[in-house]
């Protein structure tokens, strides 16, 4: 459930704590006295909301994008898979490689009056392969190019659920405004309660019992208030940390709503979703590879040619030369490596579909349900914004009545009660409904 929603069930169970926690009637004659409270201050420290940055929505989906950590660790994966490419491409490519020797001996090496090994010599080579026939090596380089692909629809889909998570907390940091302005107004309601009590009191009217009453009921709607302020900076530093930034993150208003139109358009629209079309990929990537496992049993032909120039040159061999050369590698028997390897590829695959399709089946799912929870939502938020309404005009007729002396603070303080309460859902059920339409959209793959 949302923090708001703990936040109100927290405040409805207020009554019964303070029933389970007083002392009993018995307790009292005894002559048992509860535990002493420290006394209240006269007026209330008000919580001063730390500045933060305003931001926007858009800007703040933006920011959650470019330096969420997530999405910089997805960024990293790419040139991950990029560097897996080259080394897979470097096997298909010519290998040039230069070398050199210089020989030291103690003497000449002289046989029957002829130099054979001089006391020194040096020699240069120069060796260029390349392979002339590698099916298996040209098949991992396209595979490597294909996991560049991937990697890149697995960035997007890291960068979807960044999306939805800072859309998630700006609406958060919004209902947490929402809960403030109906603090407030709760506590302005039960000052002006407290004070017309105070007054009546010196007046001669009023008396005692309803002053505590009023003055309980304000410190109360303080708490609500204050509880308000924490959810509220709580808010600004997770959209802060979630966007990647310093400093906490404030709202500037509230984000557009947008609708989906029709509910069999926004089902065909889930393999245009970017965790859908990422795991697309994985699964074609995984066949490609099991598909082309037979490249395993294909020889190896290897061309080279190698350069020399040499100083302790004796007959036959000349100062410099070259030589050409080109080998056949075919494995016959290996023990079995190459049909175990295609028999892990093909599991590979074969669970890789498996997870695509249930991501397509969930998909479908999250969009059918979010059509019917967004309904439900509309239709709660009306009810409870016609509740708001109607307790507001229940708290003015009750504060009319005690004003005119037909009743007395009871029902000012129970229609206070239920007018906190009222704005409270009401301020839930209105986060609901935009909580409901980011799920539709993000369901539908029109998020971010």
């Amino acid at each position: 459930m949302r923090p708001l929603l703990f936040l109100f069930l927290a405040f409805a169970a207020l009554p019964l704590a303070a029933a389970a926690q007083s002392p009993s009637t018995a307790s009292l004659a005894a002559g048992e006295l509860p535990v002493a409270l420290a006394p209240a201050p006269d007026v209330v420290l008000r919580a001063r909301v730390t500045p933060a940055e305003p931001v926007t929505f858009a800007d703040a989906v933006k920011r959650a994008i470019a330096f969420n950590t997530s999405a910089l660790i997805a960024a990293q994966e790419i040139v991950r898979a990029e560097g897996l490419m080259g080394q897979a491409r470097a096997a298909a490519l010519p290998l040039v490689v230069l070398g050199g020797s210089w020989t030291i001996l103690d003497h000449d090496r002289i046989l029957n009056g002829r130099l054979v090994t001089p006391g020194q010599s040096m020699q240069g080579t120069v060796n260029a392969t390349m392979p002339l026939v590698a099916a298996s090596r040209w098949y991992g380089w396209a595979h490597g190019v294909e996991g560049v692909d991937v990697a890149n629809l697995s960035e997007a889909d890291v960068n979807r659920t960044v999306a939805i998570t800072a859309a998630r907390a700006y609406l958060t940091v919004v209902a947490a405004h929402r809960a403030i302005d109906v603090s407030e107004s709760a506590v302005k309601v039960g000052r002006a309660h407290q004070d017309y009590a105070v007054a009546r009191r010196k007046g001669g009217v009023g008396n005692e019992l309803d002053v505590k009453r009023a003055e309980q009921e304000r410190w109360a709607a303080e708490v609500q208030l204050q509880a308000a302020y924490g959810l509220l900076a709580r808010g600004r530093e997770a959209l802060g940390v979630i966007c990647g930034a310093k400093v906490p993150l404030d709202t500037t208003g509230v984000p557009p709503v947008k609708f989906y139109p029709d509910l069999e358009q926004a089902e065909q629209a889930v393999k245009d979703r970017q965790d859908v079309k990422a795991s697309a990929g994985k699964a074609e990537l995984a066949r490609a590879v099991w598909k082309d496992s037979w490249s395993d049993y294909l020889p190896v032909i290897t061309g080279g040619i190698q350069g020399y120039v040499q100083t302790n040159a004796t007959d036959p061999t000349p100062p410099s030369g070259w030589v050409a050369q080109f080998l056949l590698t075919f494995p016959i028997f290996q023990g079995g490596l190459r049909p175990a390897q295609a028999k892990e590829r093909g599991a590979l695959f074969q669970e890789a579909e498996e997870s695509l399709q249930g991501l397509v089946r969930q998909a479908r799912s999250e969009v059918r349900l979010s059509f019917e929870t967004m309904k439900y939502a509309y239709a709660g938020y009306d009810a409870a914004r016609s509740g708001a309404e109607t307790a507001v005009a229940a708290l003015d007729l009750a504060n009319q009545a005690y004003r005119a002396g037909a009743t007395s603070n009871l029902e000012v303080i129970d229609a206070e009660r239920r007018a906190r309460d009222a704005g409270t859902t009401a301020v839930i059920a209105e986060d609901a409904v935009r909580q409901a339409n980011l799920d539709l959209l993000s369901a539908a793959g029109r998020f971010p």
